[in-house]
């Protein structure tokens, strides 16, 4: 039905590197997702942007070329106003436009080069290298008090001959302690009897990425890492949608029955007791069913500036009202002890008042969810993916009032707004950039 999803990647701190899944010393996770209120500032004027793409875009005649738009954040938070619209054939950025690249498959930020902008890792995982079809492609874009203009460099694949799609995923922070922003580059092994994916790990550098001293990671599975309980010990969040399997191959537990959220909460000696989280948790709205795909992706960011990180998920494939696919997304709230699963929680979708649009089959509401501060005032806002016009796409602004998500004061946008063509399905909104 849709084409993204972000698959297997350790996203970790340095104990990672050596073949363990994730591990923490004690001092609060350096990873994207850390304690601090989340925001990517591309032009540094000290207010959250949002990046996020349109990988199946047509561009300039050719399908599924791909384009990213970053939406710069304001008082009034992120719109289309003030945005860039950036291709393979915009001056400065790697490559060019052609059918099938995918330019934006998987996005993620950081400051790569030390000079106080947010830069943007571009995975193009369908891109053509040489011979070699699918090979993928990875580019830098630097910030600058502009924002992203297209100023760019490619990051070169370490190890072409093995596998392909190289920047199918992304992942960026310091994860060896540094003090340097690292990458995390997936490509996917497609000549090896498991067809798993490779990670590597591309430490950062004074200058940028360091690509020569690049080294290979175990495979992983997609999380989040947070301070949820406010102890000062990182906590990993991963999500298992309906049909999540582990490495081997394996399903996931309980993952059939609707999808689960998983915190495994930090302490001084490395990860300690793990609380599992579905639809029939507490008071967690809705209810598990088969299909819902709760956990497709998530979230953290402190929405109500308690220093307690709070955590959005999504479940894209909900069905509500008679409504097959239309999506939901739920909110949960951190606190001392831990995600607030008996009181708080709250769930967004289009027939939310206040929401944007209306519940319709196959919206996919939540097919990327964003914990960002797009407003300046230090309290992370939420944006919403969706499937939005039968694969067209939307960007939902769902404000923060300080103290909890709102609808007040929300808007969408679509990828017309943004300039992206609605020829074929571009899928506008379907990944943000971590």
């Amino acid at each position: 039905m849709h084409l993204h999803r972000r698959l297997a990647l350790a996203t970790a701190t340095a104990a990672a590197l050596t073949g363990g899944l994730l591990t923490f010393a004690a001092a609060p996770a350096t990873a994207a997702d850390s304690t601090r209120v989340a925001k990517a500032d591309f032009n540094g004027d000290g207010i959250g942007d949002l990046a996020t793409s349109a990988a199946t875009a047509y561009v300039s005649g050719h399908k599924n070329a791909g384009a990213v738009v970053v939406m710069y954040g304001s008082k009034t938070g992120v719109s289309a106003a003030k945005h860039t619209l950036l291709t393979q054939n915009t001056a400065g950025v790697p490559g060019g436009a052609e059918a099938g690249d995918e330019f934006g498959g998987d996005l993620a930020y950081a400051d790569f080069n030390g000079d106080g902008y947010d830069d943007l890792a571009v995975g193009t995982p369908d891109e053509k290298v040489d011979s070699d079809t699918d090979g993928g492609a990875v580019a830098i874009l630097w910030g600058s008090k502009s924002g992203l203009t297209g100023n760019g460099v490619n990051v070169a694949d370490p190890a072409p001959t093995s596998h392909d799609y190289w920047g199918e995923t992304l992942a960026a922070g310091d994860f060896d302690g540094d003090g340097r922003t690292d990458l995390v580059v997936d490509g996917y092994e497609t000549k090896t009897s498991h067809g798993w994916n490779t990670n590597y790990w591309l430490p950062g550098a004074s200058t940028g990425l360091n690509a020569s001293a690049v080294k290979a990671l175990k495979p992983g599975i997609i999380t989040g890492i947070g301070d949820v309980n406010g102890d000062g010990f990182g906590d990993i969040v991963t999500g298992a949608d309906w049909d999540a399997k582990d490495s081997d191959g394996t399903a996931i537990p309980d993952a059939s029955d609707g999808g689960r959220v998983s915190v495994t909460y930090g302490s001084a000696s490395g990860p300690a007791t793990t609380t599992a989280i579905t639809q029939n948790t507490g008071n967690v709205p809705g209810a598990s069913e088969k299909g819902d795909t709760f956990g497709w992706e998530l979230d953290l960011g402190d929405i109500n500036g308690d220093g307690y990180q709070d955590l959005v998920i999504s479940a894209p494939e909900e069905d509500l009202n008679g409504v097959t696919n239309t999506g939901m997304v739920t909110v949960l709230y951190g606190s001392a002890s831990g995600v607030n699963t008996a009181s708080g929680a709250q769930s967004f979708a289009q027939s939310t008042t206040n929401v944007p649009g209306q519940d319709e089959k196959n919206d996919l509401f939540g097919t990327d969810v964003k914990l960002d501060d797009v407003t300046g005032d230090g309290k992370a806002d939420l944006m919403v993916g969706s499937y939005e016009n039968g694969g067209d796409g939307a960007v939902t602004y769902l404000p923060s009032d300080g103290k909890k998500i709102t609808a007040i004061g929300s808007r969408a946008v679509s990828p017309a707004d943004a300039g992206v063509s609605t020829t074929g399905v571009p899928q506008f909104g379907s990944v943000f950039a971590d």
